[in-house]
């Protein structure tokens, strides 16, 4: 896999044989937790401009007219931060003979605040094809990554590495684009006043009934030339109708995609992939979310279920089969699914790769509960059988995140996509359905546990490195839930470049629990003032969560003491606070129960300036491996989201400190 240079090129067709659309994506590390960049993508002509505003891909406008470039948006991964984005190279119109990759960032941020800045190229099989590094990064606020070329019948890329101290609208200027980052609070009312529609009747779809409207950024007749607006766009989510008319809470809601009558996994199985598939085919922006995650083609989605196929001398019969149709080319993909905690098998997943390569498809995609770390697929299969096909990886809790995403908060066409969704998330919310996603620490957590327990665990215990896996598994699969949930970029923290090797991740890890008994992670939550902390010590038993939050700008030490006490009247009594002055890493620390009647024990003796809050709360820790009432992952689950609904959703940052740190970045 060639390490690009600065300024180096090299021929994509040389680096694959797969077909089909390139997924290029950007990541980065943000050591201080609280960043974040946007990607954005421009269609160039041969003069070095873009044809029209459609050719400027970005949040506001997430694809071009075409689908030949997609947005497919953040998703947090193992190593943190990861944006993405699908370009059809054969579907780029023949005038174009650049595709700009860039990034940008907001607030005052910079790039030099941020590490290991990387561009990632991969082919239609998921394999990938080259990796581009900037070191360089200062001041910037906008960069060029690197760019996709016309030469002869093909393409190349370029490495650029090119940065902007003038931000977006700076960079998209050179290519021809008269930006307005304005802020967009009065247009955005103004569209979504106009776009209002009375809510259909329907208690239970959780979300958008429809998508932002477009931007009114192409002139009419009459109007002169409107800029297009780079300031992100407020959307208004419409509040679900609260109407319930049972007589008696033991009384369910009919539901399209009942979980009733289901008896063996087998039955579970099937009814989950035919309901999954259904949803994908009559809802085209949810199954264009999940099928560009295989770089399949955007075009009309057909699913099946249990199609028969020969094999050797028997017959096999996948869970699904996936096809998509576009210019007259079908792309398809063989579905395997497991429920519950089913693991997938290698010979199951074996067999339908031999299929797919004879039969000339794309892809095989399993579905399960079990969740691939740094794009690595769960299983080790004959690496022969995919020469000519891809093996995809999807977990049910991912499938759940992009269907929340749509419907809660993204917004999709018509109510009706939106009830399905809805359904959809309903039957993967129940017990009986087998879709919930991780929920076993795995065989190794029992022995783990009682070895830290004894103090015998040592660093050469296999057991240990699988419990450091399914630690960043949960970890993995609670920022999906909340990034779901909120709506927000909510990933991991990596504060050091070589947290970026899963190796030396999980190491860490197991040198923690043989140390400290403590496995520990850091979750970033925008606007939560900074990283959440979560530490779960296994030799006392207890979760603890972590926030420091900047002190408000008062003039005496127990005023700014008194502020916060004011936003936690509700918060819960075991609350640790700890006021900390500027370059301390401890100081006066108490109970919130205390701090009520006495809020000068937080004042130091040492120092008369607070600077920053340390907020703590500590709860029992699950002993089980699952999501049982004393399980381990529920345990984790529910002392994040107490933390997250009853400290962090009640805490609003003071405006003169947000000013004064917005003005020092």
């Amino acid at each position: 896999m060639p390490q690009m240079t600065k300024g180096a090129n090299i021929d994509l067709s040389g680096l694959t044989t797969a077909t089909g659309p390139f997924t290029v994506a950007l990541s980065w590390i943000d050591p201080s937790g609280e960043g974040e960049a946007d990607v954005s993508v421009l269609l160039v002509d041969a003069d070095g401009k873009v044809g029209s505003d459609a050719d400027f891909v970005f949040y506001n406008q997430p694809a071009t007219a075409d689908e030949s470039v997609r947005l497919l948006g953040k998703a947090p991964t193992a190593t943190g931060s990861e944006d993405r984005i699908l370009v059809d190279l054969g579907a780029v119109r023949p005038e174009v003979q650049r595709v700009v990759i860039a990034a940008s960032r907001y607030a005052g941020a910079t790039f030099g605040g941020l590490d290991d800045l990387r561009l990632t190229t991969s082919d239609s099989a998921g394999e990938v094809l080259l990796t581009f590094d900037i070191t360089d990064a200062d001041t910037e606020t906008a960069f060029i990554f690197g760019e996709l070329y016309r030469r002869g019948d093909g393409w190349k890329f370029r490495a650029v590495g090119q940065g902007y101290e003038s931000g977006l609208a700076g960079l998209v200027a050179d290519f021809g684009i008269n930006a307005d980052d304005s802020d967009e609070e009065e247009a955005s009312r103004t569209r979504s006043q106009r776009a209002a529609e009375p809510e259909p009747d329907r208690p239970e779809a959780p979300g958008p009934a429809a998508a932002p409207p477009p931007d009114d950024s192409t002139p009419t007749n009459g109007d002169r030339p409107k800029r297009v607006r780079t300031a992100k766009k407020k959307t208004t989510v419409p509040k679900a109708a609260k109407v319930n008319l049972a007589e008696h809470p033991s009384w369910q809601h009919a539901r399209l995609f009942p979980v009733t009558g289901l008896r063996n996994d087998q039955e579970r199985e099937a009814r989950a992939t035919a309901t999954l598939l259904a949803v994908m085919a009559q809802v085209p922006e949810f199954g264009r979310r999940l099928t560009a995650r295989f770089n399949a083609p955007a075009g009309t989605i057909q699913t099946f279920a249990e199609a028969t196929f020969k094999h050797g001398e028997g017959k096999v019969r996948p869970d699904g089969v996936l096809r998509v149709a576009r210019a007259g080319r079908i792309w398809t993909a063989l579905i395997e699914t497991k429920t519950g905690g089913n693991p997938l098998k290698t010979d199951q997943v074996e067999a339908y790769l031999g299929v797919a390569a004879r039969h000339g498809y794309e892809t095989v995609i399993t579905l399960s509960n079990d969740l691939a770390l740094d794009n690595e697929h769960p299983l080790k299969v004959d690496k022969r059988l995919l020469r000519k096909v891809a093996l995809r990886h999807l977990s049910w809790a991912e499938v759940a995140h992009e269907a929340e995403m749509l419907c809660r908060h993204d917004g999709v066409a018509t109510p009706m996509h939106a009830w399905l969704l809805g359904e959809l998330l309903d039957y993967l919310r129940q017990d009986n359905a087998g879709c919930q996603g991780f929920r076993d620490m795995g065989a190794a957590w029992v022995p783990v546990r009682n070895a830290v327990t004894a103090g015998t665990l040592r660093l050469g215990d296999r057991r240990a490195m699988q419990v450091a896996e399914s630690w960043e598994k949960l970890i993995r699969q609670l920022c999906l839930r909340l990034s779901g949930e909120t709506g927000l970029a909510i990933a991991p923290v990596l504060r050091k470049r070589r947290d970026g090797d899963a190796s030396v991740r999980r190491l860490q890890t197991v040198t923690s629990l043989v140390e400290s008994g403590r496995m520990s992670a850091e979750i970033r939550i925008p606007n939560a003032g900074g990283p959440i902390l979560l530490e779960a010590d296994l030799r006392t038993g207890q979760i603890e969560t972590t926030v420091e939050v900047p002190a408000a700008a008062r003039a005496r030490p127990l005023t700014r003491v008194q502020w916060l006490l004011r936003q936690l009247n509700d918060a819960p009594p075991e609350l640790r606070v700890e006021a900390l002055a500027p370059k301390h890493k401890t100081g006066p620390c108490e109970l919130l129960k205390n701090l009520i009647t006495e809020p000068g024990l937080l004042v130091p003796d040492t120092t008369p300036h607070i600077d920053t809050f340390r907020l703590t709360l500590a709860t029992g820790l699950g002993t089980k491996r699952g999501t049982e009432e004393t399980g381990f992952v529920r345990s984790i689950d529910t002392a994040v989201d107490r933390f997250h609904q009853e400290i962090l959703q009640v805490l609003k940052p003071d405006p003169a400190t947000a000013a004064d740190t917005k003005n020092a970045g």
